[in-house]
């Protein structure tokens, strides 16, 4: 498929005016196919040449002002329009299209639970041309009108109202002006939760076989959906654009979520079936705060090209951490992304692949698709959070008040952006961007500590890089009155960097966190005399959010082969069995075991680290016994399954369908489990077959698939590589769990020939089967246990020999970068000093 160019696009923008889609959609054609009939009102400018784009089954028919045009003309995904004459125009296309498996375009999926039949569509970044003839780039924005024939049965859910007639025809109010990409169309027979907010239509949407799910959660849903909305409509002068607000919780969708207007998709792993925490209901939370963000940043006002991602997606993530804080019972959100999210765009901003939050060019679509990375989520929103506090909310929202009225219903750039910041503030926010957006890495900040007469102490900080930072620096000291070895905030002392000057501290601290609050976005040292301290005291801290700035510092030290894996599983086996927040307790658990535990420590350490990990997880079950923690019980159990060694414990689980003392196992539980007796080859197909009988859902099939995948049978991994890589058959969903279970750092020796298949079957699979599953094997089906120089080797060969797509390549990079990092943290640690 032909990707379009930034040039193309400036030159197709400076040539037509687009008015308006007229689309009809036809989903009662089969299973493969679709029908799609689409009308384009548009004018040119001047005459010129140009074209369309649309990647169908078979494209019947063409007429451009009542002449017809050659179908044979269509080049890939590009039919020209020659000879344009300046001017109204009026462009039919009639054709059949593809339906997807891989989540891109319209996705067709089939639930096994019930038989029942779904489709929807996902349009980003460049998809609309899978499913309707568009001039396929943001800044040609149009009113849509669609009509769908769906089956009986069915409920079709567009960005507006629809209205079904006795035909199986549904009829949507035109759309205002909005870009190609964030068309949507959802269709099927869906349970719907319906009722109204400040006199708008407000729905939730799954499928049938999830109901009573739903039901279960609606209230809650439905209570951050109207908080959030009642709060964006303090914070933005302009009220909500569309006509109604309808949120669809999807299958098989790639991203967490997309900010259709008035119709938000999300992937339904969201409707939960089985026990999960507080933190993972605010990370939910937070999606649906994101996505709403975008109603007025990115639906409104959008980016003119894609080198502005981060207008869309840094905004919202910003906004809908702090949405959530100020109109929900989710208080402490900011801890949840400095351990889920930050640590995200700190890894990404130290690859080769790095590139600026606001890059100067995206050169095309395949380029910007790579983009939606932790720089353009993580790391913009910390960008904007620093700005926040260097700038004050009320000139950052008076900025952005401007920012929409001047461009609502159009496009904008960064340079819109930082004029209508310019216009509200006397601070020089032109230069804080290039300082900020502009550049790339991540700055260091290392204090240093003093000592003068009497014991008053002064405080520096050397601070590498060269952007301006605002920051606090808590001091805290030991808490007398308290036996437990708690500490006090002593002083807060908020810092403009670089300060050359000696700050006065008084007496010398037991701990100095700096950054505390975690206000800006660099990697943090510590003193040497803190360092020590943090070896008792960390768990003492008051509040989650410095804790988190702590584990997050530890976690930067180990991945720059500063600080020994083994000391932060100490310091994990110390201090973890104390903490109370969620999020940092699954943040570090997971860490010590997909990085330190499967990548950091040699296979000669690992099991030691594994047994370290297994007494963790056995102190917080113990702690939690009397019923008062159930968040951090759970998580504690589902580490336990992910690290232990012992399969007796497991099956013993199964068996009784419950961990002693609670709790009783659902189904992610018994499929967990299973997956990991799986991995150490206590079970087997037949177990597995059994458990999908109990529970043959989309999710049971997937979790049936990584556990046959996960089985250390040659004959078993023969057939999940083939699936993977040779028959083509498996959905995005499929793949993913199959690749999940594949790989296993128990299973090196039998895995060592697929490692020198992968990169080969990889580049040709991505070539056949699109960016969506390019992504997902070099994401989900890299060989990530292989830490060795040969897999290096390889890798680096694969890239310079064998052209791998854009998706790809950009996966590989990054995962050889990842393996090179654990190359030198291994050896880091095992050199004598």
């Amino acid at each position: 498929m032909s990707v379009l160019t930034r040039d193309e696009a400036q030159t197709r923008a400076q040539l037509l005016d687009v008015q308006r889609y007229t689309i009809d959609l036809d989903l009662t054609t089969g299973d493969e196919t679709f029908d799609s009939r689409t009308v384009i009102t548009f004018s040119a400018r001047t005459a010129a040449d140009t074209f369309i784009e649309v990647k169908p089954a078979e494209l019947r028919a063409v007429t451009l002002d009542g002449h017809p045009l050659d179908p044979a003309d269509l080049v890939d995904n590009r039919l020209p329009l020659k000879n344009l004459t300046p001017g109204d125009h009026e462009l039919t296309l009639d054709a059949t299209m593809h339906y997807s498996r891989t989540g891109e375009g319209m996705h067709r999926f089939t639930d096994p639970t019930d038989g029942e039949t779904y489709a929807y569509t996902q349009l980003f970044l460049d998809n609309t041309q899978r499913v309707f003839a568009a001039f396929d780039q943001p800044d040609l924005k149009a009113v849509f009108d669609l009509t769908v024939t769906a089956p009986d049965g069915w409920t079709v859910l567009t960005n507006t109202t629809t209205t079904p007639h006795d035909d199986g025809r549904w009829h949507t109010t035109p759309t205002p002006p909005i870009s190609t990409y964030l068309v949507a169309v959802a269709a099927g027979p869906w349970h719907s939760v319906r009722t109204e907010h400040r006199g708008l239509p407000f729905g939730l949407h799954c499928r049938r076989s999830l109901a009573p799910h739903l039901d279960t959660d609606a209230d809650e849903l439905l209570d951050i959906t109207r908080q959030c909305f009642d709060r964006y409509h303090e914070k933005f002068e302009e009220p909500y654009p569309f006509d109604s607000y309808d949120q669809a919780f999807v299958p098989e969708f790639n991203p967490g979520a997309m900010e259709n207007p008035g119709l938000v998709t999300f992937r339904d792993e969201f409707i939960y079936r089985s026990a999960v925490t507080d933190a993972e209901r605010q990370t939910r939370a937070m999606v649906i705060a994101h996505e709403m963000a975008h109603m007025w940043f990115g639906d409104l006002v959008t980016l003119t090209w894609w080198d502005d991602i981060w207008l869309n997606e840094s905004f919202a993530e910003y906004m809908g951490y702090q949405t959530l804080i100020e109109a929900t019972r989710f208080t402490d959100t900011w801890t949840d992304f400095a351990v889920v999210r930050k640590s995200w765009g700190y890894d990404a901003d130290q690859r080769p692949s790095t590139h600026p939050v606001a890059p100067d060019a995206v050169d095309d679509t395949a380029t910007a698709l790579l983009n939606f990375d932790g720089i353009s989520y993580a790391k913009g929103a910390s960008a904007l959070r620093q700005l926040v506090t260097w700038l004050g909310e009320k000139d950052f929202l008076a900025g952005i008040n401007t920012h929409i009225a001047r461009h609502k219903f159009a496009n904008a750039t960064l340079a819109d952006f930082i004029d209508s910041l310019a216009h509200t503030t006397e601070r020089d926010v032109h230069t804080w961007a290039d300082t900020w957006l502009r550049t790339t890495g991540v700055d260091t900040l290392t204090p240093h500590i003093t000592r003068g007469t009497g014991g008053q102490c002064t405080l520096t900080v050397d601070h590498t890089g060269n952007r301006p930072h605002r920051i606090a620096i808590g001091l805290y000291d030991l808490d007398h009155t308290d036996d437990n070895g708690h500490l006090a905030l002593r002083d807060r002392l908020d810092l403009d960097l670089p300060h050359p000057d000696p700050t006065p501290i008084g007496k010398r601290p037991t701990l100095l966190v700096p950054n505390d609050s975690d206000l800006t976005y660099a990697k943090i040292r510590f003193d040497p005399e803190t360092t020590t301290a943090l070896h008792t005291h960390l768990s003492g801290l008051p509040t989650p959010l410095t804790r988190a700035v702590v584990w997050n510092a530890l976690r930067d030290t180990v991945r720059d082969g500063e600080l020994p894996p083994t000391t932060y599983l100490d310091t994990a086996r110390a201090h973890l069995p104390r903490e109370t927040d969620l999020s940092l307790v699954h943040g570090v658990l997971t860490f010590a075991t997909q990085q330190i535990t499967n990548r950091y420590l040699t296979p000669q350490t690992r099991p030691h680290a594994l047994t370290t990990l297994a007494a963790l997880c056995r102190d917080l079950i113990r702690r939690t016994e009397d019923g008062t923690h159930p968040g951090l019980r759970l998580i504690a159990v589902r580490h336990l399954i992910d690290v232990t060694t012992r399969p007796d414990t497991l099956t013993a689980w199964l068996a009784d369908d419950s961990v002693p003392g609670g709790p009783e196992l659902d189904p992610e539980l018994r499929w967990r489990i299973l997956t990991r007796l799986a991995v150490l080859g206590a079970t087997d197909d037949t177990a597995i077959t059994a458990e999908l009988a109990t529970d043959p859902s989309a999710t049971g099939r997937e979790a049936a698939a990584r556990c046959r995948a996960a089985l250390p049978d040659p004959d078993t991994k023969h057939t999940a590589w083939h699936a993977m890589f040779t028959d083509d058959n498996l959905s995005n969903y499929h793949f993913t769990a199959t690749a999940q279970g594949f790989w296993q750092p128990e299973q090196a020796d039998l895995l060592r020939p697929y490692v020198t298949r992968y990169y080969d079957d990889a580049t040709a699979l991505a070539a056949r089967r699109g960016p969506a599953l390019a992504e997902a094997a070099g994401r989900w089906a890299f060989p990530t246990h292989a830490v060795d120089t040969q897999t290096l080797h390889l890798g680096r060969t694969c890239l310079a020999e064998a052209d791998p797509t854009p998706a790809l390549r950009r996966k590989l990079i990054d995962q050889l970068d990842d393996l090179e990092r654990a190359l030198t943290v291994r050896k880091a640690t095992t050199t004598p000093t």
